[in-house]
């Protein structure tokens, strides 16, 4: 059974730092892309970062380039998201899901197949 458990998220100032981490339960992370999200209220899910299935190649949307850095343990069947340089236009609920065998840039909420439940991440001063 597939199961992806979040969490890191919390209050931060701007310009500060989180890591998230993405627990994966279930399935060898190895064969499968992970994709980090965000929803803010009332907006639309958007792609955040996403890893690909076997050689791990990594895609930021535009707006984290440079900020946010995702990354894959396979031993410990992790998944994680670096957060720096925090705006609070970042502020949102950030969820993993994944995909067997996905590949390439992956940001749109319906190329997943499972999520996890979500962590708020808060930008505030």
């Amino acid at each position: 059974q597939v199961q992806l458990v979040e969490s890191g998220g919390g209050l931060v100032q701007p310009g500060g730092s989180l890591r998230l981490s993405c627990a994966a339960s279930g399935f060898t992370l190895d064969y499968y892309a992970i994709g980090w999200f965000r929803q803010a209220p009332g907006k639309e899910r958007e792609g955040v970062s996403c890893i690909s299935s076997g050689d791990g190649s990594r895609y930021y949307a535009d707006s984290v380039k440079g900020r946010f850095t995702i990354s894959r343990d396979n031993a410990k069947n992790m998944v994680y998201l670096q957060m720096n340089s925090l705006k609070p236009e970042d502020t949102a609920v950030y969820y993993c899901a994944t995909v067997r065998g996905g590949w390439g840039r992956l940001l749109h909420y319906r190329s997943y197949d499972y999520w996890g439940q979500g962590t708020q991440v808060t930008v505030s001063s």
